[in-house]
């Protein structure tokens, strides 16, 4: 009795030591998790044109910015033909501001904005 206690201790050992080095052997596979990478992106624009309070002066001031906006939506699009698997705007920044000539010669009179944009991107 006390051998056939012993044999299957045995068995049972060894098949413990057996499925222990079988998970032992197993390949590691560990999911590759890049960091995201932040890109900051600053732009000028400037688009001539009347400034001041008319209505021609409002819809300049709407297609400036909305120049800016266009510029932010393409940026993404950019990034990920060049070197980004994805991105997503975190954050912008927009200053727009007149230029009035005032009779200076030389001086164009219109619209500047200014604007930064900060993007998100995981790296391909």
């Amino acid at each position: 009795m006390l051998k056939y206690l012993m044999i299957i201790a045995g068995v049972v050992a060894l098949s413990v030591a057996t499925a222990d080095a079988q998970v032992a052997n197993q390949p590691v596979i560990a999911e590759r998790h890049d960091p995201p990478v932040r890109v900051q992106v600053n732009v000028t624009l400037f688009v001539p044109g009347p400034t001041g309070d008319s209505e021609d002066a409002n819809k300049l001031r709407d297609q400036t910015q909305r120049s800016f906006y266009s510029v932010a939506a393409h940026e993404c699009d950019l990034l990920r033909d060049v070197l980004a698997k994805d991105c997503r705007l975190e954050s912008m920044n927009v200053n727009l501001n007149g230029n009035r000539a005032f009779g200076q010669q030389g001086q164009v009179e219109g619209y500047t904005v200014q604007g930064q944009m900060a993007l998100q991107i995981t790296l391909k």
